[in-house]
């Protein structure tokens, strides 16, 4: 159970982030509910000075070490407790009894190892940090489980589908993943190769970082959700059905054995889902706009198109394979995107380095989190070779 007190204590990693500023927007609005106790970021270090004189944490971790000096002397006068580097936040999370919960917001597949010690010590975790959950989802649960610590969906998708369960009594007979499309959902497969990292990163309904920006685009961010939602709601891959909806109203459905779909429905705004997590299982006022059925005028629903988005069919065949093989995914996917973002390779290049780096994996069925990081680390390396040598076509 999360632990109710005067205030909800909060930890925000990844707090200069899109989800971590409109964590604190939804902080800002009920003060008299939540504290912050923690804010960790990962390099913008004049946000989290900013942020840090606002909120008054009793502690701030700055990810980039280099940057420390800078935090401390700004925060130092707040009498502000200034520390730094990932092991930090680690260390805070296995820790620091003062948190009753951590927003997980951090990109990438850094944010594992905080997610597990702030498990391992009892914490609630609302978790918007898809990576740790595709490469290392079992674990993560498993370790939830066993030190009974509620781990809260912050994805708007798996918010949906957690909101749609709440009061249902009966299993899941099937999850209907919805996705935008991403900007490129009219665009022809023959005009992908040469689409730039500004386009890539221009999401037609959602304001969101870099990285996950190019994942919605490509559609493996809608293959990570998949092997999310698998694990979140432990369901089977082949019980997840993808389909575009590129009006973004309704979030995600649920469909039970008696034939019953239950769907959840809001305009597009981060700050719900984040909201929601942080305040279960009350449920707060929120001044965002309202659903104009009359306006909408209708849904379109549609099944993603596979070839011209290979992502995805890479991503749903890794669910299916499981074991580390998600891990290796989600690591080459990382490096790529890197690497697109960067000017190095094509848009159409990403899906091609990931398939390369999924078939050099030494697949290991049920690996435990050495393995996990061993994967990573090795995929990594991979990706980074081939690319160097243009080799993965």
């Amino acid at each position: 159970m999360i632990m109710e007190t005067e205030k909800r204590r909060l930890a925000i990693l990844g707090s200069t982030g899109s989800i971590g500023t409109q964590a604190l927007d939804v902080v800002r609005n009920n003060r008299d509910l939540f504290d912050i106790q923690l804010l960790a970021a990962g390099s913008n270090s004049s946000l989290l000075i900013r942020q840090a004189v606002e909120f008054s944490p009793a502690c701030v971790i700055i990810a980039d070490e280099s940057l420390y000096t800078e935090v401390y002397e700004a925060l130092n006068p707040h009498g502000i407790n200034v520390f730094a580097g990932i092991d930090s936040i680690v260390d805070a999370m296995a820790t620091d009894n003062s948190i009753d919960m951590v927003l997980a917001a951090m990109t990438g597949f850094c944010g594992l190892m905080p997610i597990l010690a702030a498990l391992k010590s009892g914490k609630a975790v609302a978790i918007a940090n898809k990576e740790p959950l595709v490469a290392a989802g079992r674990i993560v649960m498993r370790t939830a489980l066993e030190h009974n610590a509620p781990v809260l969906p912050v994805d708007s998708e798996h918010s949906a589908i957690f909101q749609a369960l709440q009061g249902a009594g009966a299993p899941i007979e099937r999850i209907f993943l919805t996705a935008s499309g991403g900007p490129f959902l009219r665009t022809p497969a023959s005009g992908l190769g040469s689409v730039t990292a500004a386009e890539a990163v221009s999401h037609p309904r959602w304001k969101m970082g870099q990285k996950i920006s190019v994942d919605s685009a490509t559609l493996m961010n809608k293959g990570f959700e998949l092997i999310e939602a698998c694990r979140l709601f432990d369901v089977e891959p082949s019980r997840v059905t993808v389909v575009i909806h590129p009006q973004s109203v309704i979030h995600s459905m649920v469909s039970f054995r008696d034939g019953a779909v239950i769907a959840q429905m809001s305009t597009p705004d981060m700050r719900l889902p984040i909201q929601y997590a942080l305040s279960y299982p009350s449920r707060l006022a929120l001044d965002i706009p309202r659903v104009d059925f009359f306006k909408i005028g209708g849904f379109t629903f549609s099944e993603p198109d596979r070839v011209k988005f290979p992502c995805l069919a890479i991503a749903e065949e890794a669910a299916m394979r499981d074991g580390n093989i998600p891990c290796a995914m989600n690591a080459a996917d990382e490096e790529a995107v890197k690497a697109f973002l960067n000017g190095e390779i094509a848009f159409t290049d990403i899906p091609s380095v990931v398939s390369a780096c999924i078939s050099r994996c030494s697949f290991v069925k049920d690996p435990d989190i050495q393995t996990i990081l061993d994967t990573d680390k090795a995929t990594r390396e991979y990706a980074a070779h081939i690319m160097a040598k243009r080799q993965w076509k």
